[in-house]
């Protein structure tokens, strides 16, 4: 890369921020005061001399080769993109139509490769408005979601705050309780009004949303959120036994202040959400004799959700706002493709609290005392078993006598297990149950059984009752790479990959500091020391393995389809919740830029959980005990009481570790991205991106070079990209997020090379956006394909911590080791 920074300027505030009376003195100025005008032709430009800062002006000083932010035109007469749009603006008029898919891309109307990033929109929408423990079965049909994630006249603000933030694309949350909790087909209109409303103010902030069917657990009733009670009573359940039988855990939905956390993942495992998992998927297969009025369980649960997501397209379908809809978060087998029935898998299933097998589980709802294992968290390995509890001692039974089952537990009724009088010990009779098909003896295999069929079946009837075309996200089960037996013929239309990631050590233990473990790895039988990383540069590169492996595994089954990270995020209690008490959320912001490094390196979109108004410190996400968003009402100013435009300050109120996440990012590309890296530390990132390949050009040099570093790898890489077969892109202008809070005060540096060499860029403050213009390939004088450029702040931000490697931080430690065994073994030589 070039070494000279050809191109400054200062960007500093006059007047009052966010003051529209201002608005009309921001300008551009040339770098040198000869001619305020600025030529379309390029002219030479000195080493520019260090300009004073004077506190309180808006001038944006800069090279002459810079070019006025008006719309332009390519040589050779093609269409281009007008900076009156701006880099996180995904509207149909900044997109040129919308984003569609193309290979592993997002692109936009002018062909440019997009890398939409946002939020989770939001965990409070797991709970409705008047949520009351004292009420919780008493009330179960009576329940509103109006309001959720946030009153419609706040929207305007929050989305305003998304939009300075640069987190433009949502994954707006909605569950199937909030929309048909009344019961089966009665589906909450006020509801769907509100859904309405507030996603149809998006397009004024340049917003999209992908809605999101939202479960954890199966249901609120069962520990998590998702499905209406009625569900659950519909297969036989008694709601109120849940809890003393053993079949639900329910502390973390009813007690805003729970003395443990982290338990609720543990409900995967226990009667109620298991069940009914394997009701919804395999009922056919798994639960034959069970008929709710009439209807096979299956059928019975499958159609009312259909139906209701049937409902949504239909009231959302036609929404500009609307890119896609997310079918189920993060589902579950249940007990499908279970191997035992006496265990859970250890490296794959949550082991803490009460953890009854599902051998356990069906003794337990039937009503006999059974001691299970109760596992606490120890050292090396995460849990393990402290001693042992006896449940449901008061012999109540978790089945509805006037149920489907009589009274009787489903899976006793279909013979996998019985109790012996004679001896007072229950038995199972079929171990192999949800592991082999019960009818034919075949093995069962989720995925090609029950999901992929179910897919295709709920995509055709959300495209058929959406007006607009709509993308649609798919999720494999959490932790899992995507299997390789999501063959094409097994793939829908306009599909985007969207798992989930987080670090579930960091998450288990709620702490981070300078050691890191890939669990990923770990649960995968790779030998233990290969997974310990130690520093934060070590850190960034443990995560960016991780996410790499889960896209590469998308690639690999899928081919050429779009990643997008649906679910990823930091704990704000970790380390013992130091920070509520200190203010230093230092440890916060080293996990989120390790995180965000990690997407980066990979080049993938993604949404972080979460942005939640509700958030405190004590209650958290008011869901669980979980403690995820940086932002909080509590903590900003007062709703409306300042503007919405991108410049106003006062809007970062409530945040926190704004440094680590507000930061800067190409958001629309002519051409392919290759790489991304930016330095929170210093304020600077560096960007390639690479000229596709042209059908009917000779191949360059450096395209020879990267396709043999493409095939040089037996399967998909990040970082190998196809270049050949893109759509023809008709833009020269690339777009870049810079955030405001960035260069506010501060001079900034770009610098090009490679095919770059000649590009003119500019900064429009107001917009938050960095526009590079790339040179026309018919007369560019540049050699090459790929285009590189370098931004930094001159002079560089202060460390905010230090960058060691693992040496540098532990050298003393095994210094100081060495010394006492040295001094052990002088010792005894002597």
């Amino acid at each position: 890369m070039a070494s000279s920074l050809s191109d400054s300027f200062v960007f500093v505030d006059e007047g009052s921020k966010g003051d529209d009376k201002n608005k009309g003195q921001r300008r551009l100025t040339r770098q040198n005061t000869n001619d305020a005008k600025t030529s379309k032709t390029p002219t030479p430009t000195p080493t520019p001399t260090p300009v004073p800062t004077p506190q309180g002006s808006t001038i944006l000083k800069r090279a002459a080769t810079v070019t006025p932010p008006v719309a332009h035109s390519s040589g050779t007469g093609t269409n281009t993109a007008s900076s009156s749009s701006y880099a996180h603006d995904w509207s149909k008029a900044a997109t040129n139509g919308g984003l569609s898919l193309h290979g592993r891309h997002f692109v936009d109307g002018y062909g440019r490769v997009c890398l939409p990033r946002g939020v989770n929109l939001s965990g409070s929408c797991k709970s409705p408005l008047n949520e009351n423990p004292a009420t919780f079965w008493s009330r179960r049909r009576e329940v509103t979601f109006v309001g959720r994630p946030f009153p419609l006249k706040d929207a305007h603000e929050h989305f305003a705050r998304l939009r300075r933030w640069g987190l433009t694309f949502v994954r707006f949350l909605i569950t199937w309780e909030a929309i048909e909790h009344k019961g089966p087909g009665q589906y909450d209109q006020a509801y769907l009004k509100y859904l309405q409303q507030i996603l149809s103010i998006l397009p004024e902030y340049g917003m999209l949303a992908m809605v999101s069917m939202h479960q954890d657990v199966w249901s609120r009733f069962s520990g998590g959120s998702g499905a209406p009670a009625w569900t659950l009573e519909a297969v036989g359940f008694d709601l109120e036994k849940l809890e003393v039988t053993g079949a639900a855990w329910l502390d973390g939905v009813r007690d805003k202040e729970l003395k443990e956390r982290g338990i609720w993942p543990t409900g995967y495992q226990k009667l109620a959400a298991a069940t009914m998992s394997t009701c919804f998927w395999g009922g056919d297969t798994f639960t034959p004799e069970l008929k709710i009025e009439g209807e096979p369980a299956q059928q019975y649960l499958q159609s009312r959700f259909l139906k209701c997501w049937q409902v949504v397209a239909e009231a959302l379908g036609g929404l500009e706002a609307v890119v896609g809809f997310d079918m189920l978060n993060e589902p579950h087998r249940g007990y499908i493709d279970l191997p035992s029935l006496h265990n859970w898998d250890y490296n794959t299933d949550l082991h803490l609290h009460n953890i009854p097998s599902a051998f356990h589980s069906f003794a337990l709802g039937a009503g006999y005392p059974t001691t299970v294992p109760h596992w606490v968290r120890s050292f090396p390995m995460p849990t393990k078993i402290g001693n042992h509890h006896t449940l449901n001692q008061q012999g109540e039974c978790v089945w509805r006598p006037n149920g489907p089952t009589g009274g009787k537990c489903l899976w006793e009724m279909h013979g996998v297990w019985t109790f012996d009088e004679k001896y007072k010990t229950a038995i199972v009779l079929r171990e192999n149950y949800f592991k082999n098909n019960p009818k034919t003896g075949e093995k069962i295999d989720w995925y090609t059984d029950f999901y992929y069929p179910f897919l295709q079946k709920w995509a055709e009837i959300v495209r058929k009752a959406c007006p607009l075309p709509k993308i649609v996200f798919v999720e494999p089960i959490p932790n899992e790479f995507c299997p390789e037996s999501w063959t094409p013929e097994r793939q829908i239309p306009e599909m985007v990959f969207s798992p989930h990631w987080y670090d579930l050590d960091a998450l288990f233990r709620k702490e981070f500091g300078n050691f890191t473990v890939n669990v990923q790895s770990l649960s995968r039988g790779v030998f233990p020391l290969k997974t310990f990383f130690w520093g934060h540069p070590s850190a960034r590169r443990n995560y960016g393995i991780q996410i790499r492996n889960l896209i590469e595994a998308g690639y690999k089954s899928l081919g050429e389809r779009p990643v997008f990270i649906g679910e990823t995020g930091v704990p704000m209690d970790m380390n013992k919740a130091e920070a509520f008490r200190t203010g230093n959320f230092t440890w916060q912001g080293r996990m989120m830029d390790a995180l965000i490094c990690a997407l980066e390196q990979n080049l993938v979109g993604f949404t972080l959980w979460n942005y939640n108004p509700l958030n405190e410190d004590a209650t958290g996400d008011q869901w669980n005990g979980e403690n995820f968003s940086w932002f909080s009402n509590y903590r900003a100013r007062k709703i409306g009481s300042g503007t919405n435009e991108q410049g106003d300050s006062s809007l970062d109120q409530g945040g926190r570790i704004l440094d680590t996440i507000v930061r800067p990012y190409p958001a629309k590309v002519a051409g392919i991205p290759l790489k991304f890296e930016y330095e929170v530390n210093r304020g600077e990132f560096t960007f390639e991106w690479a000229r596709p390949n042209s059908s009917s050009s000779s191949t360059t040099k450096n395209q020879n070079q990267h396709q043999m570093d493409a095939s040089a790898s037996s399967s998909p890489s990040v970082k190998s990209p196809p270049l050949d077969g893109h759509p023809e892109i008709t833009s020269r202008i690339t777009e870049l997020f810079v955030p405001h809070q960035l260069v506010f005060g501060k001079k900034f540096v770009v610098a090009f090379d490679g095919a770059a060499q000649g590009s003119q860029w500019w900064y429009d403050a107001a917009t938050q956006t960095l526009y590079v213009e790339q040179p026309d390939p018919a007369t560019a004088t540049a050699t090459g394909t790929v285009y590189k450029m370098i931004f930094g702040l001159t002079p560089p931000n202060s460390t905010k911590w230090p960058l060691r490697s693992h040496w540098e931080d532990f050298a003393m430690y095994y210094l100081s080791i060495l010394a006492v065994v040295l001094a052990i073994i002088a010792y005894f030589a002597l």
